[in-house]
């Protein structure tokens, strides 16, 4: 007989999450706002549920892999997911929230009687697709434990970081940090290229063979040369994602001068219309500076 899985957030990395689950011969009872999400779902194998409650009913463990914390309180108690699981179930919230955020939604689902792992992830649109995502999980270890039957599928870098709720959001935090600041630089690079009237192309292919490939450069780099690439991740995410550093660092009194600029140019970027945009478009606010629009 299949296990029970509640699965909310079925976006861009949320469904073949939720897939992958299905292939591990879960039941997985999913919801999102979006019908063409939920049709998608169902396509997979999926169990589409109406609404959050529907999704929760009776699932020995919901994963919110939704926008942010408000959508996940929404999900939990506006929504009575909660209160819908198993007695003993376990909550996952995987998307990138405060650590702040994390402690309070922690409490409320153990007020509820429910367990709580804080497990954001690393990887992406590709990483979610082939399950090699990087999952950095804060919560008493017995609890990380527990929650491994559900991860493993999603992830072949599983880390306990820390016996609290909000300690894997700081590490996602961090990571976010450092995510942004190299998209931020890298179209900088790309930037400065461009005015110079260099070849792009090739810049990209020796940058990401010399001392300053990165992840990022390999990533999004060819995604700065197009027009109109493909969103797998968009700027207003890190417009959010930025904030969330910054406050984490205002919090603990952290300098973090370098993250503010490159949430500024996210931020440029955004207000001039490119928010819906792939996060690699966050060049477009250096064009505008440089008037190489």
């Amino acid at each position: 007989m299949s296990r029970t899985i509640a699965f909310i957030g079925l976006g861009a990395m949320g469904r073949p999450m939720a897939r992958r689950l299905v292939e591990q011969q879960f039941r997985v009872q999913g919801f999102d706002l979006n019908a063409e999400a939920l049709a998608a779902h169902a396509a997979n194998g999926g169990i589409a549920c109406s609404s959050a409650t529907e999704a929760a009913k009776d699932a020995e463990a919901l994963i919110l892999m939704v926008v942010n914390a408000a959508q996940a309180r929404m999900a939990l108690v506006a929504s009575g997911a909660l209160d819908a699981l198993r007695p003993d179930a376990l909550v996952i919230l995987m998307a990138t929230c405060s650590p702040a955020d994390a402690r309070e939604i922690a409490g409320m689902v153990e007020k509820a009687g429910r367990r709580f792992l804080d497990a954001p992830v690393s990887g992406g649109v590709v990483g979610a697709e082939a399950g090699t995502l990087t999952i950095m999980a804060g919560g008493p270890k017995a609890v990380f434990d527990a929650a491994n039957l559900y991860l493993s599928p999603l992830g072949d870098k599983l880390y306990h970081v820390g016996e609290n709720a909000g300690d894997g959001a700081m590490v996602k935090t961090i990571n976010q940090l450092l995510c942004g600041v190299h998209i931020a630089v890298a179209a900088e690079a790309f930037a400065m290229a461009e005015k110079a009237g260099l070849d792009t192309g090739l810049l990209l292919r020796i940058l990401g063979q010399s001392a300053a490939a990165s992840w990022m450069i390999n990533n999004r780099g060819p995604r700065m040369l197009e027009i109109e690439p493909e969103v797998t991740s968009a700027v207003d995410i890190f417009v959010k994602d930025l904030s969330l550093v910054l406050d984490a660092g205002r919090s603990a009194k952290v300098a973090l001068p370098i993250a503010a600029v490159a949430h500024q140019m996210f931020l440029a970027s955004s207000g001039a219309g490119h928010g819906l945009a792939d996060d690699s478009q966050v060049i477009r606010a250096y064009r505008a500076l440089n008037g190489t629009v």
